[in-house]
């Protein structure tokens, strides 16, 4: 049975069971503080878990795209070391929201595993929970009774909490679970040792398939455990594992999910799978991170420095590593797997399908630029690892790390693997410092600590009013308190709201609540778990008094200005560039707006003007809105346009303005003329395959064009011109500075000769080698190479060192002859290391040149002296 099969029936089941089949949620997770991805299948139902909604289905199922790279879920270091681990992962499970609780959770996991897809009922394992005497939890009886029905007592194992009992964070909804673990070893070491025996032992033949967790308390702050109201079941079984299992497999790897890509690898590289261990892990680590990198481009999360996105690019990085030391790949590889794993995957998953181009471009252009500095960075890294061992130390300095970190890009984890393949190890202590060091150069937000919700009124629908009107009479619902480290202010959740929440790109609003002639502002409304929540910075007197809820007009309409702006600039880019370009984020906001799209080249400047002039074309036809709520499935015939990444519903809101059909849920003008006029006011790059735009709209459009104006004006004033010859003033503006240029460049080629002439009359012979050092004025690390290099070629024998201070840096540079190189076993990279410690700086390069910079350029005279003992 293939995978697609075994993902069907999982389907057939439970859709047999009165399941609803739902979609996955993206991997990457947009709206909830607490999750950069999606690792667990409930994700996305936290929001009736935490009886936020009210669920619209009482049972659904799904396969879920889920990523475990970071925090309490990190499975990163077992990847492609065990059979049975990885980064992105496919979760299945099923979902009872108040509906069946343990009793048919347990019955139809038995059944789907045994009687519908025919595992040997005798390899079946299960856990319960043991019970807490802290949490005055006892014993999972009802579980135990429930598995006593199929299996004997002596394979119903009790768990302790870190294995049996499920909690979402620390605090919230929470409950014991039963595992379900399958033996797959042979019958011959099953007659050796019971299976019993290495349950949850991590032993990769006898390993957890199934998990059902049943949530029926809720944790509080202050750890204690109360029933909940309503008692759900949430189940999660590893697909990969399920497949490895039926397919009589003793490795995931070796499942059709992961074949056809590692067999892929092995005709790129030439090296065939199976043959040696340490090719084998670095082939299954690149079919792994392959499938977490593109589900991700996939869903909007690209490489980044930041947070989600330099999660991806150290996944990524790790893979290419992986590709450079153990399969010998010096040249980009993995963007071509792409296409192979749509292959697989496509299918189940459209999203890979259509976002192939750009998940190839993006994986190219981040496999180029690691390959340019990954050389460098295992030079130095070797270099230290070598000084270690012949030191006898354990370890590397953890400011050395930081330093492969911040400056070749080595993740830590990178770091820290190729240490591990040498038995070395790095001072965290150490990197953590640095580390530490720099973000509070950097930081912007202090950490924040809130209390439990203090509920008024128990109202789990919040409805939002705010499309058309913008004050209302509001009540709180629920509110807590939230401490940084700089000051404190209060969460409110209404009962309905004029207040927009941040989501969607558009910022959320502001104003301010009123009682009894008090206003109290609204500093800003942020979404989340579904609920739009309003800071302020104390509370109303009366917290169950009436409020009047104002939101700040202005600022609203040059918001909704700038987001219907966004649709028409959207349709304008598809129309003028073609159908492939896709929005991959935005920022709307009063001031402005910033759009961002698939596009693989740069706009020139007439496809600009043409957008904007379709856009303000848009907007001169005063389009009115039309906005209805429909089905999913209507309004893509409509010819409404999804964005992958984003989830929705099987109701959704669609915007349309004319041609331009939108899934949105955010606030938009009564008719496109409303805006006035649309201004591009620069278009970028942002990342390989991905423009931005950035545009203005209304009165902050006339403000920038007459800006603009009043600065023509003043260079036009300032150059002696006038206004009616302005091209013709900047035309002989240009004229002249190109006859300055020419003049100081010949006084620059008339200054570096006599520069080269004075330093090869002050070199000294030095136990045979001709010594050149010397702090040089120049303007540029180029001139010092273009002088270096000149006196190579005319002075044999040569040994020399410059300095000079550029912008308030220090600069050296190590030149030395061929025939030094050769003879002495002189080497300019070691020696610039060495001498670039008297500058506080780094550097490195060939053994015939070499450079480096520094931030002391006092240093300097102290460099070269130290270069001259170098041959004394």
């Amino acid at each position: 049975m293939n995978s697609k099969e075994i993902r069907q029936k999982f389907f057939d089941f439970f859709e047999s069971k009165q399941h609803k089949i739902v979609s996955s949620a993206p991997m990457v997770v947009k709206d909830d503080p607490t999750l950069m991805f999606t690792n667990a299948g409930m994700n996305q139902f936290k929001d009736v878990f935490l009886d936020n909604v009210v669920a619209t289905d009482l049972r659904v199922a799904n396969s879920q795209k889920c990523l475990r790279v970071s925090g309490k879920h990190n499975d990163l270091e077992e990847v492609g070391q065990d059979t049975y681990h990885h980064t992105m992962f496919e979760m299945l499970g099923n979902w009872s929201f108040g509906d069946y609780f343990k009793e048919e959770a347990i019955s139809w996991g038995w059944e789907f595993l045994v009687d519908t897809m025919g595992i040997d009922k005798d390899r079946l394992y299960a856990t319960i929970y043991e019970g807490d005497e802290a949490d005055e939890v006892e014993l999972d009886k009802e579980a135990f009774n429930h598995w006593s029905k199929f299996l004997p007592e002596e394979r119903i194992l009790k768990g302790n909490k870190k294995d049996n009992f499920w909690e979402m964070g620390e605090s919230g909804p929470c409950g014991p679970c039963s595992e379900i673990h399958v033996d797959i070893r042979s019958d011959e070491d099953r007659n050796k040792i019971p299976g019993a025996e290495l349950v949850n032992k991590d032993h990769p033949q006898v390993i957890e398939i199934w998990n059902l967790v049943f949530i029926q308390y809720n944790r509080k702050s202050d750890g204690k455990l109360v029933p909940l109201p309503k008692k759900h079941v949430d189940t999660g079984m590893g697909f990969e594992r399920l497949c490895m299992v039926l397919q009589g497999k003793q490795s995931n790897y070796d499942t059709d999910v992961f074949q056809s890509v590692i067999r892929r690898i092995s005709e790129y590289t030439g090296i065939a799978y199976g043959k040696n261990e340490k090719s084998d892990i670095a082939m299954r680590v690149v079919a792994d991170h392959l499938r977490a990198v593109s589900f991700s481009i996939a869903d909007g999360q690209l490489p980044s420095n930041a947070k989600a996105g330099y999660v991806i690019r150290r996944i990524l990085r790790r893979a290419i590593r992986y590709n450079y030391t153990f399969l010998d790949q010096k040249e980009p590889l993995i963007y071509q797997l792409v296409k192979e794993l749509v292959n697989v995957m496509g299918d189940s998953f459209n999203e890979l399908k259509k976002q192939q181009e750009l998940i190839e471009k993006v994986i190219l252009d981040e496999e180029k630029a690691f390959l340019r500095t990954l050389d460098s960075g295992i030079k130095l890294l070797d270099g230290l690892m070598e000084a270690a061992k012949s030191s006898n130390k354990p370890s590397i300095s953890g400011r050395k790390a930081f330093e492969l970190y911040d400056t070749f890009g080595f993740p830590l984890d990178l770091t820290q693997l190729i240490l591990r393949e040498n038995d070395l190890t790095v001072d965290l202590d150490e990197f953590n410092s640095e580390m530490e060091a720099q973000k509070n150069r950097s930081r912007k937000a202090s950490e924040s600590d809130a209390t439990d919700w203090t509920i008024i009124v128990d109202d789990q629908v919040q409805e939002f009013v705010g499309y058309d009107n913008l004050e209302a009479d509001v009540r709180i619902t629920r509110y807590r308190k939230v401490k940084t480290k700089k000051k404190e202010f209060y969460h409110l959740v209404f009962n309905l709201t004029p207040f927009y929440g941040e989501s969607g790109g558009q910022v959320g609003d502001k104003g301010y609540i009123e009682a009894d002639g008090i206003k109290i502002p609204v500093i800003d409304t942020v979404k989340e778990n579904n609920l739009s929540i309003h800071l302020v910075t104390s509370l109303p007197k009366d917290v169950n008094a009436t409020l009047k809820a104002v939101v700040d007009k202005k600022a609203r309409l040059s918001t909704i200005n700038h987001h219907t702006a966004t649709h028409l600039l959207h349709f304008a880019l598809r129309k003028v560039l073609g159908t492939h370009v896709e929005q991959k984020g935005s920022l709307v906001h009063p001031d402005y707006l910033r759009f961002d799209f698939s596009h693989f080249q740069k706009i020139t400047s007439e496809e600009l003007q043409q957008i904007e002039n379709l856009v303000n074309e848009k907007i001169r036809e005063n389009a009115p809105a039309h906005i209805q709520q429909t089905s999913f499935n209507k309004a893509r015939e409509m010819g409404a346009m999804a964005l992958f990444g984003e989830k929705y519903g099987d109701v959704v809101r669609v915007v349309q303005f004319g041609d331009s059909v939108e899934l949105c849920g955010g606030t938009h003008v009564e008719a496109t003329g409303n805006i006035g006029y649309f201004k591009i006011v620069n278009e970028s790059s942002i990342a390989a395959g991905i423009r931005r735009i950035e545009a203005v709209t209304a009165e902050k459009a006339y403000a920038f064009i007459n800006d603009r104006l009043n600065i023509l004006d003043h260079v036009i004033h300032t150059a002696g011109g006038s206004v009616n010859n302005e091209v013709q003033t900047i035309e002989s503006l240009q004229h002249q500075n190109a006859d300055m240029r020419k003049k100081l460049e010949e006084i620059g080629r008339l200054e570096a000769k006599r520069l080269k002439s004075t330093l090869i009359e002050s070199a000294e012979e030095v136990n045979g080698v001709k010594l050149i050092t010397a702090k040089v004025a120049v303007d540029s690390a180029a001139v010092m190479k273009h002088l270096s290099f000149q006196i190579k070629q005319e002075v044999p024998g040569l040994f020399m060192v410059l300095g000079a201070e550029i912008d308030g840096k220090a600069h050296l540079s190590v030149a030395i002859s061929d025939d030094l190189v050769q003879k002495k076993e002189m080497n300019a990279g070691t020696i610039i290391r060495d001498l670039a410690k008297e500058i506080q700086g780094g550097g490195g390069g060939q053994s015939f040149f070499a450079t480096a910079g520094g931030k002391n350029p006092q240093g300097i005279e102290k460099a070269l002296a130290k270069a001259k003992s170098v041959i004394s």
